[in-house]
């Protein structure tokens, strides 16, 4: 019970472990992702730096060319300023000076018009950048939403998990504590064990030195006293007595009394069937009393007529089957003489069957050709043909069979016994099949004679006729399913009845030995009355032994007694006178002699014969030869007491070393779950610890992710902030601009 627990928690453990384990891999998958994102983030981090910078680089780059530009164009302007004066006052200078100024003009004009093309390019990519800025921005803060609400979910489920661990930790000591506890319980047992163990090992060897002297003593005995060992060669088993079983007797009898009930039953309905068809032909399709009928169906009439003569020998076969088994025969196939005559009696019937089968046939063929006939009843008249075809089929199938089980009562190696249980079952299947032919033949005779019944010809006479061999064909019905529901229910005790024989060898070997068991078993009950006769004369002569030495004893204290009675009247006597007063006693002694005489006569005549007052020769060797006898029939009494008790003594050694072996089996399964349940507790031990292992270095490395985790989210969160600020600066320096 124990080691069951043991087991029992050691898998509820041993469960729990895994589903933590897996929800580990879980969290660890989780952390993985999550590091990659952080990772992916932070390389999309710097790449958006990286072009800001760019970007920034360009903007400062551009900055500086439009303030060159600037100031150029103000000097530009200056200079134009200055130069439209002095170009007035000059108006009238020469050609060559206003094509130059006309020149430098046009160039200047045409390089402001691409520095304002390229500060308006510049300016749309710096909005694009800013917007572009913006959601990335908007997407990071998103990212860090979801990314602080899933590090508050790894912390909740972090949490719980540490929780259950703490709990499992708990409970994990707590059994441990309780295994522990159990664990010295067992070992105590374990300690009591060893202890009985070795008193049983004491007591075994000492009863093995017993036996093995006991068993050497009966070997000589069995040496000396057994000629041969008849149980080793079959030839010789097989004419053993086996050990009578009454039950199996009564029981096959009454099979056989069921069986016979069912046959006759049968036979009676066989008889009808084949009578009212012979009815029949006399009536229907012609009539005998009107006109002429065909020589087929007078044939056929002819021989349904002789049916008694093969129909009766079945039910008187069965009888001589069933008067057979008695109380004080040993039923098998082999002893079941009688099985053969119900064989040859079947083969009889089949063989009439078989006679009458073509005329059947022919005469309902001469029925359709009958002008009276019509499509349906011509139908009906196949489908009967077919079934009668069926039906001795059926009747050959089993007649097959039955004259394979009546061969081993007749011929030894007709039928080997392996092949007994499947010609069993064969027979029970062609009783199904017989079954079911009938039923057939009684759908389709029903259906025949109601068609029949409705024709404008048909006569009361045929209405009654095939109303009869319906009722037969019913009859038929109802005995062939019964017949094979009760072989269905008996086959699985008649396969075992058939190891019902001599021990140790596989059967009887022959017929001829069967008979000879038999003889035996009469013999050898005779021999057990002769025996038990002798016995109750042994305890009558032992009892009358008894009863003589009583009464010896009871006349020699009738002597005494005698003696002093006539030693008291003579002493009284002698006080008086001694003339008249002796002959009184002399009288008086004579008489109590012959009184003593005839009670003791009355009781045991023997011992008053051998024990008279004056003793002589004879007298006394009959009395030694009669204790001597005495003395030897109460030896031989305890003799026959002692050699009983020697049969006891032996039988309790066998049930003793029998209850040994099994005391040795039962010690050694004892040890061995002993081993199994230290081997256990040991393994759950170890188990208990790696495991407690393994729960602290899983919550020391998912503490110490944990700690790695909030440190990336608190670097991703400065970054962010830098992030932020510089975009607040660029913003700024681009609404400045």
């Amino acid at each position: 019970m124990a080691s069951a627990e043991l087991q029992g928690k050691y898998q509820k453990l041993a469960q729990e472990y895994s589903k933590l384990r897996a929800q580990n891999q879980v969290l660890k998958k989780g952390v993985v992702d999550e590091q990659a994102n952080s990772a992916a983030l932070k390389e999309q981090l710097k790449m958006k730096d990286q072009s800001l910078r760019k970007l920034q680089q360009e903007m400062d780059s551009l900055t500086f060319r439009n303030l060159q530009l600037a100031k150029r164009v103000e000097l530009l302007q200056d200079e134009l300023a200055l130069s439209e004066p002095r170009g007035k006052k000059n108006k009238k200078s020469g050609d060559t000076s206003s094509q130059l100024s006309q020149e430098q003009k046009s160039v200047f004009d045409e390089d402001l018009q691409k520095k304002i093309e390229e500060n308006e390019r510049l300016h749309i990519q710096f909005f694009e950048a800013d917007e572009q800025h913006k959601h990335v921005e908007a997407e990071l803060r998103s990212r860090l939403a979801t990314l602080e609400r899933e590090t508050a979910q790894h912390q909740a489920v972090v949490d719980g998990l540490t929780r259950k661990y703490m709990e499992t930790i708990e409970k994990l000591q707590n059994d441990k504590a309780k295994l522990e506890v159990k664990s010295q319980a067992l070992e105590k047992e374990a300690k009591e064990c060893r202890l009985r163990t070795e008193d049983c090992q004491l007591q075994l060897k000492n009863l093995h030195e017993d036996l093995s002297g006991r068993l050497e003593e009966s070997l000589s005995i069995i040496n000396e006293k057994v000629p041969f060992n008849d149980t080793k060669y079959s030839q010789y088993n097989a004419l053993n007595v086996p050990l009578h079983n009454r039950r199996h007797q009564l029981k096959m009898r009454d099979i056989a009394g069921q069986a016979l009930a069912f046959v006759q039953d049968l036979v009676t309905a066989l008889l009808n069937f084949h009578t009212y068809t012979e009815q029949r032909i006399q009536i229907f399709p012609v009539d005998s009393a009107i006109d002429t009928i065909s020589p087929l169906n007078q044939k056929f009439s002819q021989y349904l007529h002789e049916n008694a003569s093969y129909v009766r020998p079945l039910e008187e076969g069965m009888l001589h089957l069933f008067e057979s088994i008695t109380e004080d025969t040993v039923t098998v196939l082999e002893t079941t003489v009688k099985l053969k005559t119900f064989s040859e009696h079947l083969t009889s019937y089949i063989c009439f069957l078989r006679k009458i089968l073509p005329y059947q046939l022919k005469s309902l063929e001469e029925e359709c050709e009958s002008s009276l006939c019509t499509s349906a009843l011509r139908a009906r008249n196949l489908e009967l043909s077919q079934d009668m075809k069926k039906m001795t089929a059926v009747f050959e199938k089993l007649q097959t069979y039955v004259s394979l089980l009546a061969l081993p009562s007749t011929e030894p190696d007709g039928l080997l016994r392996a092949n007994f249980s499947t010609v069993l079952t064969n027979v029970g299947a062609a009783l199904d099949g017989f079954h079911d032919v009938m039923k057939d033949i009684s759908k389709h005779y029903s259906q025949k004679a109601t068609i029949e019944h409705e024709l404008p010809t048909a006569t009361q006479k045929l209405i009654t006729t095939n109303d009869c061999i319906l009722s037969s064909v019913v009859a038929l019905t109802n005995g062939a399913g019964k017949i094979a529901s009760f072989f269905s229910n008996n086959v699985d005790y008649f396969i075992a009845s058939l190891s019902y024989g001599p021990k140790v060898a596989s059967g009887f070997i022959n017929p001829l030995s069967a008979e000879c068991m038999l003889q035996y078993k009469k013999k050898a009950a005779a021999y057990m009355k002769v025996l038990r006769k002798v016995q109750q004369s042994l305890e009558k002569i032992s009892k009358l032994e008894q009863e003589k030495e009583h009464w010896m004893l009871e006349a020699q204290l009738a002597k005494i007694k005698l003696e002093k009675e006539n030693q008291r009247i003579a002493d009284k006597l002698k006080s008086t006178s001694s003339g008249q007063v002796a002959g009184l006693a002399q009288e008086n002694a004579s008489v109590a002699n012959a009184s003593d005489q005839e009670e003791t006569a009355k009781a045991v005549p023997e011992a008053v014969h051998s024990t008279s007052v004056v003793p002589d020769v004879e007298s006394r060797e009959d009395l030694i030869k009669n204790h001597y006898m005495a003395r030897i029939v109460e030896l031989t009494s305890q003799l026959q007491l002692a050699d009983s008790k020697s049969v006891h003594f032996y039988a309790e050694c066998r049930a003793l070393s029998k209850r040994l072996a099994l005391a040795e089996k039962s010690k050694e399964t004892l040890t061995e779950e002993m081993k199994v349940a230290s081997q256990n507790i040991s393994r759950l031990q170890d188990e208990l610890t790696t495991t407690k292992r393994s729960y602290e270095g899983q919550l020391s490395m998912m503490s110490d992710h944990l700690c790695s985790m909030n440190e990336t989210l608190s670097k991703q969160r400065e970054e962010i902030d830098i992030l932020k600020m510089s975009s607040k600066g660029n913003s700024k320096k681009n609404k400045g601009r």
